[in-house]
């Protein structure tokens, strides 16, 4: 009996370790931007970068290779989204009618040196939608 108990045990712990492996994977790939439309995911490091759609972001990025993200919200979602991430503004412009917001943010980590700063998220308020990405987004908004 004692050495069913031991098994028994054993497979427990063995069971545990697994779901916290797959608990961990899964939060480590998690889209950034989960309640986002028009969800993109990128691969490569530059805007020149290979750039896919996705409905399932979480599956994609489970998938490997991903390097950044983006998402698109309806309306002016600026200071939503910069509390959220406890981002600090770097710079902005204004390009073309759209205003670019560069921030930093220590929840997202990582990031790419614009024009002196390390940039980790990138709020592109338009006339009608708000699009964001980490580190930036890439191709048009």
């Amino acid at each position: 009996m004692h050495r069913f108990f031991c098994g028994m045990k054993a497979a427990a712990v063995t069971l545990a370790c697994l779901a916290c492996a797959v608990f961990l994977l899964l939060v480590l790939h998690a889209p950034v931007f989960p309640e986002g439309g028009g969800y993109e995911v990128y691969y490569g490091d530059s805007s020149s970068c290979l750039m896919k759609r996705t409905d399932e972001p979480l599956f994609t990025k489970l998938a490997g290779g991903v390097t950044g993200e983006s998402a698109r919200y309806a309306g002016d979602r600026y200071e939503e989204i910069k509390a959220r991430f406890h981002a600090r503004l770097l710079f902005e412009e204004e390009t073309g009618g759209v205003k670019n917001y560069y921030l930093y943010s220590p929840d997202l980590g990582g990031g790419v040196m614009i024009e002196g700063y390390l940039v980790n998220l990138h709020i592109a308020l338009g006339a009608e939608e708000t699009a964001v990405g980490t580190p930036l987004i890439f191709g048009g908004y």
